[in-house]
């Protein structure tokens, strides 16, 4: 599956990268802890380095590699696990949602799989178009509250991983797209929806599979997101990150341009019709 999602990449004119694991400053998000390594930390995406080669001018990278997460344990998470991150000049959120449903009609083919599957018990129809939700629609149709309720309150993520996620993505994958401002992270602005960001979350069979969004390219607003999440974590009393002012510094030489993260172990479990992480690594971290 990897050397099928490296062929699609490479016939298409993307360019292959490596960038250091380890790094001085990971992007501040609330929910996101690194794992300290030495001086610096051992990143939780390859994101803020692929987007300096792009803003360095390279077009359309990808990269399969390694990322790591301070207490990420359960039947679908793992402290350790393989990414796949992709970012392209040119597009936006939109186009990435046309481009993965291209790589996993290529992959099946690759892999000699039909696009229709079983997954525990229920029927999976990988065949394209897939469907496209939002935020908004989704806590109207299954939420036992309203998404501004919800922001309120604080409990987004709770209403989102226990009320909303284990309807999205049967019989179909499922974008769920246009996410409120204030969880932006990375993403721009929609100008076409204010309020929301041109950010989506691809579901497939109750699974989150992959993360994406337009990118956001002033460095002004990054950094007073960063700032925000930054205070966020001080309140919490958890690792208050250092500032990535390299990064911060590249923005304004970035494209129009769009980046995607796909958890590489989590599309082996739906293709092999595994409800849990487990099976599918070499080792889990109580084997070792």
């Amino acid at each position: 599956m990897v050397q099928a999602i490296r062929h699609f990449f490479t016939e298409r004119d993307y360019l292959e990268v490596e960038t250091p694991y380890l790094i001085p400053a990971p992007a501040p998000e609330l929910h996101i802890d690194a794992i300290r390594a030495g001086e610096g930390f051992l990143h939780t995406s390859p994101e803020l380095c692929m987007k300096r080669l792009v803003a360095a001018g390279y077009p359309k990278i990808f990269q399969i590699c390694k990322c790591f997460r301070q207490g990420e344990r359960g039947s679908r998470h793992l402290p350790e696990f393989t990414l796949l991150e992709w970012y392209r000049a040119g597009t936006d959120y939109l186009g990435l949602m046309e481009e993965s449903e291209e790589i996993v009609a290529f992959v099946l083919e690759e892999l000699g799989l039909p696009p229709r599957l079983e997954f525990q018990g229920r029927a999976l129809d990988l065949q394209r178009p897939w469907d496209r939700l939002t935020v908004q629609e989704a806590f109207e149709r299954y939420a036992s509250t309203s998404l501004e309720r919800a922001m309120e309150s604080g409990r987004f993520d709770e209403i989102l991983a226990f009320e909303i996620e284990p309807s999205l993505g049967f019989p179909k994958p499922v974008f769920l797209y246009h996410y409120p401002s204030a969880l932006a992270a990375l993403a721009r602005l929609s100008q076409g929806a204010p309020g929301y960001a041109e950010r989506f979350e691809l579901y497939v069979a109750g699974v989150e599979l992959a993360n994406a969004f337009s990118e956001l390219t002033d460095p002004v607003e990054q950094k007073a997101r960063f700032e925000k999440e930054l205070a966020k974590r001080d309140e919490q009393g958890k690792t208050v990150y250092p500032m990535p002012e390299k990064f911060l510094r590249t923005l304004p030489f970035m494209p129009k341009s769009a980046g995607i993260a796909l958890g590489v172990d989590r599309l082996v479990m739906l293709l092999s019709n595994q409800k849990e992480i487990d099976p599918v690594v070499s080792f889990t971290p109580e084997e070792l």
